[in-house]
C-alpha cells in the first residue's frame, strides 16, 4: 500500500474505497468542489485534516502534482482495543498493552512495535494527534512485528487509560522523577505508558498512570532514547511476570 497519495481523484478514491488515511493534508483556503468533497469524506472518517500553505503542500510532494490535496494513509490496517484484550484472552493472560503519548519518530515507533512484540504484550495503543501513524518506515523498522502485535488508534489517551482500568488494568509510566522501578510491583494486567522523545509523558496522563517508574542511570545525560526506555521498562515487567 503506498503511503501518500497525491491529486484530488486518487485521494477522494482512497477514502471512497476504505483505505485508512492517517492524515490529510489541503491547501488553505481552496473552495473547489472537488476538495470539498474530500473534506467531507474525510470528516466522515474522523481523518486528521491539516490546512497548510502551497509552499508546505510543495515540501511534501512526491510527484510535484498534488493538485491542493495530499493523504497520508496508513501502511498496515489498525486494530481496536477490544481487539488488544481479546488477544490477551485468547491466550488465558492477564493484559500486557504499551500507550504511547505522542511519540513523533516513525524508527522509535517501529522498534516499540518489535520489542512489545518479543516482549510478549498483546498490543499497542497510540493517539491520534501529535504522533506518527504506521507508515511504511515504521512497518520496516518493526522487522515484521506489525504482522503480529495490533496497532490501536484512539482519540484521547487519558480517556482510554480511564476505561482500560475499569477492565482491571494497572499503568505504569516511565519518568525520570519517579520511584525505582524494581521496587514496584508490576505483575497483573499492566499497561506501559511511554512519552513523547523530548517532552516524556504529559501531565495529564502521568496522572492517570498508577506508578511512575524511574531508569536507574549512572551516566552524564540525563534520558534514555524512547524506545530503549520502552525496552527496560517492559522487561522488568516481564521479570515479575515471570517469578
Amino acid at each position: 500500500m503506498s503511503e501518500q497519495i497525491e491529486g484530488r481523484n486518487a485521494v477522494l478514491e482512497a477514502f471512497r474505497s476504505g483505505k485508512c488515511v492517517d492524515k490529510l493534508f489541503v491547501l488553505d483556503r481552496c473552495q473547489d468542489g472537488p476538495v470539498r468533497t474530500i473534506i467531507r469524506e474525510a470528516r466522515k472518517k474522523d481523518t486528521i485534516i491539516n490546512f497548510v500553505q502551497k509552499e508546505r503542500l510543495d515540501q511534501l510532494s512526491e510527484t510535484g502534482a498534488h493538485q491542493g490535496v495530499i493523504a497520508q494513509v496508513a501502511a498496515y490496517e489498525y486494530s481496536t482495543v477490544e481487539d488488544i484484550l481479546d488477544k490477551a484472552k485468547e491466550k488465558g493472560e492477564a493484559p500486557f498493552i504499551f500507550l504511547l503519548d505522542d511519540i513523533e519518530d516513525p524508527h522509535n515507533l517501529g522498534a516499540i512495535i518489535r520489542t512489545a512484540n518479543l516482549a510478549g504484550a498483546h498490543g499497542v495503543i497510540i493517539p491520534k494527534r501529535h504522533a506518527v501513524g504506521l507508515t511504511s518506515t515504521v512497518a520496516k523498522t518493526s522487522a515484521g512485528a506489525l504482522n503480529y502485535t495490533p496497532v490501536a488508534k484512539v482519540s484521547n489517551l487519558g480517556q482510554t487509560i480511564e476505561e482500560l482500568k475499569k477492565e482491571g488494568m494497572w499503568f505504569v509510566c516511565a519518568d525520570m522523577g519517579g520511584e525505582l522501578m524494581y521496587n514496584l510491583n508490576l505483575t497483573g494486567p499492566m499497561g506501559v505508558v511511554i512519552g513523547n522523545e523530548g517532552e516524556g509523558v504529559s501531565r495529564l496522563v502521568k496522572e492517570k498512570c498508577d506508578f511512575v517508574a524511574a531508569i536507574p542511570m549512572k551516566g552524564d545525560i540525563d534520558s534514555l532514547n524512547a524506545s530503549v526506555a520502552a525496552g527496560i521498562l517492559a522487561y522488568e515487567v516481564v521479570r515479575q511476570r515471570m517469578k
